[in-house]
């Protein structure tokens, strides 16, 4: 099963648009915690809804489950945590709910994980699909779309 991941950092709205439309992706899933930020530019959530269907072709789902809590993004934002300690806690957050039994494995088929950070490396949305692949028998292809 093929599933995609994108932050919109660092990305113009042509690149970023160009990126789903070419991957074919057929559900954008947003797992940011706040969807409606004015830093979020062409990617707050009702523009987002909008560009997505009229440029793609492609359905919006908000998951805040997805997503950290501020309890555990806030002290990562400000350094007072490292990167593993983060890990840890939402890994943990995970597990708590269930995040594996949340979701279809229709839903996931070519769909993409959108956060804002522009690489995967140090984002929720690369440990969400890690932690389903260690977790199901999904077996996800992840690209991640960010160069």
């Amino acid at each position: 099963m093929k599933i995609y991941t994108i932050g919109f950092t660092k990305k113009t709205a042509e690149s970023f648009f160009g990126y789903l439309k070419s991957s074919g992706i057929e559900t954008l899933i947003d797992v940011r915690l706040n969807n409606t930020s004015q830093l979020s530019g062409f990617a707050k959530r009702d523009d987002l809804k909008f560009f997505l269907k009229e440029l793609c072709e492609t359905n919006y789902v908000h998951m805040p489950e997805l997503a950290p809590t501020k309890e555990i993004l806030k002290p990562y934002q400000n350094k007072e945590i490292s990167w593993k300690n983060y890990e840890d806690k939402f890994l943990n957050l995970m597990a708590q709910r269930n995040i594996e039994k949340q979701l279809p494995s229709s839903l996931l088929d070519h769909s993409c994980l959108l956060c804002s950070e522009h690489e995967p490396h140090f984002c929720h949305r690369r440990l969400v699909v890690e932690y389903l692949n260690n977790t199901t028998n999904l077996n996800l292809d992840v690209k991640h779309l960010y160069k």
